[in-house]
């Protein structure tokens, strides 16, 4: 029991002791103010490894996040990757559908040989068609230098009409002279005879004597007739006898009686009468109407008709109107002047011409004919050989 009070005996005076009287052997603690500091040390390391902590659980929930959105997008490229594979796959069997179709190789080669064959013989038919069409050409162009003939020919005998006919047969002899042909020389010299025998014939006027005699038409209304009219010289007859006195009974009946008789010493005179209102006219309308034959007769060449319709207005002018009146003098000088006029002419025969053209024709057909089978029978050859 002493040995365990011992302690409590010696350790009495340690707690009589004073606070601030160092112990030996002890630690003195520290002071309040020290301890303060160190519990905040603590808690701004506390709270920087708890922010530490935030940061990093915050980092590592965003890479899950970004390691999530490439797992996405990786598996929507692997889908697309999918759907290629099975396109691809797709056209795959296709291709070997469509290669399963071809033909073998040896079937390829007879093909490719019926193709060169076919290709010689294409060209042989371009080369035969080549020249079928430009000799189809030429015998076109002069088919058209016949025609042309045929037509100057016929303008020359319906109409006469030289301007019309010379242009044909020159556009028939440019044609002609197109061809190059040695043996058109006859054909050419036969136009160039009738190009020159229609240049030295002279063209009548037609128009002009048409317009001519409708400008006298239009006169014809204007036509009057000359009254005959008697001009008073002198005295009575019995004034030319009588002494002058003019006072007996027989003068001045003699005076009367004058105003009703008049006696003309020049009878050979010819006086027109005067003509009525509808005889005029008449007489009118019958000129209106010769001129107008006349316009139809210039138009058409016809000379016989048109002399003798210009003969008949002449005989109604000089018989139904004074050939003294000046207007109705005029139009008879017009009229027998027109009638001077030539309205047909001599033209020259195109027979011979036509004729040439015709020949070189049939003997350019003939050589033709000549050409062509000799190329016929070369194809007529190759036909067996292009048959499979």
């Amino acid at each position: 029991m002493s040995e365990t009070a011992l302690p409590k005996d010696e350790s009495r005076p340690v707690l009589d002791a004073p606070i601030d009287a160092p112990v030996d052997g002890m630690p003195q603690p520290p002071p309040p103010a020290a301890e303060q500091r160190r519990g905040n040390g603590l808690a701004i390391v506390a709270l920087l490894l708890g922010a530490a902590g935030v940061a990093v659980g915050g980092w590592g929930v965003w890479q899950v996040r970004h390691l999530q959105a490439n797992n996405q997008q990786q598996l929507s490229q692997v889908q697309a990757l999918n759907d290629q594979a099975q396109s691809l796959k797709l056209n795959e069997e296709r291709l070997s559908a469509r290669l399963a179709q071809l033909p073998a190789a040896d079937e390829l080669e007879a093909r490719s040989r019926l193709v060169i064959q076919l290709q010689g013989d294409q060209q042989r038919l371009n080369q035969r068609l080549e020249t079928v069409l430009g000799a189809s050409r030429k015998d076109w162009r002069l088919a058209e230098a016949e025609h042309l003939l045929r037509l100057a020919s016929l303008r020359l005998s319906a109409l006469q009409d030289i301007s019309s006919a010379q242009a044909l047969v020159q556009g028939a002899d440019e044609i002609l002279r197109e061809q190059n042909d040695p043996g058109s020389f006859a054909a050419r010299e036969q136009v160039a005879k009738t190009l020159i025998a229609l240049r030295s014939t002279e063209q009548p006027d037609r128009t002009g004597l048409f317009l001519r005699l409708g400008a006298l038409r239009d006169q014809v209304t204007s036509l009057t007739e000359l009254a005959p009219e008697y001009k008073d010289s002198g005295d009575s007859l019995l004034g030319l006898t009588a002494d002058g006195d003019g006072a007996s009974r027989w003068a001045q009946w003699w005076d009367q009686i004058s105003r009703y008789i008049r006696i003309d010493f020049n009878a050979d005179k010819n006086v027109r009468p005067l003509l009525a209102g509808q005889s005029l006219s008449q007489v009118r309308l019958a000129l209106s109407l010769a001129l107008e034959q006349a316009q139809w007769a210039a138009l058409n060449g016809q000379a016989a008709v048109y002399s003798q319709v210009l003969d008949e207005a002449r005989d109604i002018l000089k018989g139904n109107f004074n050939p003294d009146n000046a207007q109705s003098k005029v139009m008879l000088e017009q009229v027998a002047e027109l009638s001077k006029q030539p309205v047909t002419v001599v033209t020259p025969d195109m027979t011979g011409t036509l004729s040439a053209v015709q020949g070189y024709l049939e003997r350019r057909n003939v050589n033709a004919e000549d050409s062509v089978k000799p190329m016929a029978r070369p194809a007529a050859n190759t036909a067996p050989e292009a048959t499979p």
